[in-house]
């Protein structure tokens, strides 16, 4: 793929491409076409600084060459059809005004479609859940937290999946109850469509509960996956399991049972520790219908604890997990993936400082089925330990189905080991095309354990095979890093993270003596190709030239989610054009904060969604340690236009 070097200055205006298949186009020999979700064109007015930015999707099947004309209260605003940008700025307009944004097909116009109005931000009031006491007499509130989105009726509009909190939800690093969790289904609008309460056996925290929102039936509507326990609630009520079953660990439990096998029952430290956990009883993994949040099918979670017993003793646990109080064996993760190219699957794992097992299925006529299973213990050395707080999915041997990229390992589109770079565990993770002068697909990481890693702190690996193509040196954890593109001068992502304080370019040279104090989140924001950076309820525009951060805007009123992690609630192409959205909640939780870009483009590029890996990113962003979504192509300054997509559009 040719690259623009940035002495071109990339005049791209003309651009009508599509964002999805950069990799699917080379894989001739794939025979399969990746299934994406109808959308409508998602119109958006945003209220700017003067005017009203209207903003619309190009879309997958979008034939070339497409116009489309803007109207204000039914009168005609462009002289010309707009053909080479995806929005419109009316320097006249008012907030409030009625928009609509109609296609031109062989000289006539499509029916219109109205844009969402939006001022400073779109609110979604919230229904917030009561409250409520553990069993040892703590109180709780809820905080909305991680979301998600997926097309639950069919219309071509995205409704939220969101995960309520409790206030004293935990890291698994900790004893301790939690209140329940909680999954909420609402419109843009706020009409919330169900409920689904995960119950006291499902304890509450960032790497407890991965919720997976797609399409997996193919029937043009979304369902959610997820783990569930006895006592689990479904939107219309249903129990799963038993509902008086209660498997949480009260303080003493030891003692009084005795069950554990273990000489230290009168180790009070073990007994803390166990406190508030579940180390017993069935786990299941069940999906729901989108609309109604009904139960579809529920079979038991791979993997169980224990192959043979509910109870598996601390000796056991230490065994199989690496410790005995359900630390290491709880860590889950989860994603969504093509695995036939085609098709999404759901995959569900467990584990990653020692022992690992990642386990996919498809939704077919109703029913779970189990496609295959990746146990660390049954593969070749060097797959243990090598799991992040996160995975990512992507494409990486262009074979036209997508593995899992599970940290330090990628395992193969059929569970096979592909490949392990042998660095041990991390706590942020990117992959995409961030070099986009070599072949293939990069991944980004840092890493925690010097011993393992050999004093790397951040690292460079090509995703495909696994090698290392440059790294940063360390002496202690490296806890947070990023990969993109925010320097015009090179082509490719810029890399930086908490173990230096230089800013590398995309083939590990180092580019400038500071970076951005920022390492959580990148977002498409501004009109440029260059990607902004998110922190918090802040975005910040990197200064390459002064080499500092400035805010460009500040969502006064609103939070991020998990301590320091400070995520947004979503980050997602949601609609408008190709630049993205943010989620935030408001400080009191009383409604969720969507915020869209006011600022025009002169760039037309498919909506995001319709990008096959960038659409998987967005569903596994709420696993664990939350990181932004990246598209299978390189987006950024000195791009190529990316192919047209070469995908299959669902409809209902």
């Amino acid at each position: 793929m040719p690259i623009l070097k940035h002495s071109s200055r990339l005049r791209l205006n003309g651009w009508l491409v599509g964002a999805a298949a950069c990799a699917l186009a080379s894989a001739t020999s794939a025979q399969t076409v990746p299934a994406v979700e109808f959308l409508d064109r998602g119109a958006v007015a945003v209220t700017a600084d003067s005017g009203v930015l209207v903003s619309w999707r190009a879309l997958a099947d979008d034939p070339s060459g497409l116009g489309f004309n803007i109207y204000r209260n039914g009168q005609k605003l462009n002289a010309a059809p707009v053909k080479t940008s995806s929005n419109f700025l009316d320097a006249q307009g008012v907030a409030g005004a009625s928009y609509e944004v109609r296609a031109i097909r062989n000289g006539k116009e499509d029916a219109g479609h109205k844009a969402l109005n939006i001022s400073d931000y779109l609110n979604i009031p919230l229904n917030k859940p009561a409250g409520g006491t553990t069993p040892g007499g703590e109180t709780y509130e809820y905080t909305a937290n991680d979301a998600s989105v997926g097309d639950l009726d069919g219309d071509g509009r995205y409704e939220i999946i969101l995960k309520w909190d409790p206030t004293n939800a935990k890291d698994n690093a900790f004893g301790g109850y939690t209140g329940p969790t909680l999954l909420d289904a609402y419109t843009l609008e706020g009409k919330q469509l169900w409920r689904i309460n995960l119950g006291t056996n499902i304890r509450s925290g960032a790497h407890y509960t991965q919720f997976m929102v797609a399409d997996f039936d193919g029937d043009g509507k979304a369902e959610i996956a997820v783990k569930t326990a006895d006592g689990t609630i479904d939107g219309q009520g249903k129990v799963i399991g038993d509902p008086n079953a209660n498997w949480v660990s009260p303080a003493g439990e030891i003692e009084q049972n005795d069950r554990t096998g273990s000489r230290r029952t009168d180790d009070g430290k073990l007994m803390a520790q166990l406190e508030g956990r579940i180390v017993t009883g069935p786990e299941y993994l069940s999906v729901f219908d989108g609309l109604t949040g009904a139960v579809i099918d529920t079979v038991d979670y791979i993997p169980q604890r224990h192959p043979d017993t509910h109870s598996p003793t601390v000796d056991q646990m230490k065994e199989l997990w690496g410790d005995g109080y359900a630390n290491r064996s709880d860590r889950y993760l989860a994603g969504v993936a093509r695995l036939d190219g085609e098709h999404p699957s759901f995959v569900f794992a467990r584990g990653y400082y020692a022992r690992s097992v990642i386990a996919a299925f498809d939704l077919k006529d109703g029913k779970i089925v189990h496609r295959w299973t990746f146990d660390s213990r049954a593969a070749p050395a060097g797959y243990a330990g090598q799991g992040n707080h996160q995975l990512s999915v992507a494409d990486v041997d262009n074979d036209g189905r997508d593995e899992i990229i599970y940290g330090s390992m990628a395992i193969d589109d059929n569970g096979q080991p592909l490949w392990t770079a042998r660095l041990g565990h991390g706590d942020a993770m990117h992959v995409g095309d961030l070099d986009p002068t070599r072949p293939g697909l990069e991944r980004f990481g840092v890493h925690e354990s010097m011993r393992d890693s050999g004093n790397r702190g951040a690292v460079m690996l090509d995703a495909g095979t696994g090698e290392i193509l440059w790294s940063t040196a360390a002496d202690k954890d490296t806890g947070r890093g990023v990969a993109a593109d925010i320097d015009p001068r090179y082509v490719g992502a810029e890399a930086w993270a908490s173990n230096s304080g230089k800013l590398y370019n995309a083939r590990g040279r180092v580019i400038s003596d500071s970076r951005p104090r920022q390492m959580n989140f990148a977002i498409w924001w501004d009109g440029d190709l260059l990607r902004e950076i998110l922190d918090g309820n802040k975005i910040y525009k990197w200064d390459w030239q002064a080499g500092e951060s400035r805010v460009i805007l500040d969502a006064k009123g609103a939070s991020s989610n998990n301590g320091s992690k400070a995520n947004p609630t979503l980050q997602a192409d949601l609609f408008g054009d190709w630049r993205e959205e943010v989620i935030l909640r408001a400080d009191d939780s009383s409604a969720l904060r969507v915020y869209s870009t006011n600022i025009p483009t002169q760039y037309r590029i498919t909506t995001l969604m319709h990008d096959p890996q960038y659409r998987s990113a967005v569903a596994w962003q709420n696993t664990a340690y939350n990181q932004p979504p990246h598209p299978s192509f390189y987006l950024g300054e000195g791009m190529s236009p990316p192919p047209e997509p070469r995908v299959r559009i669902v409809k209902p």
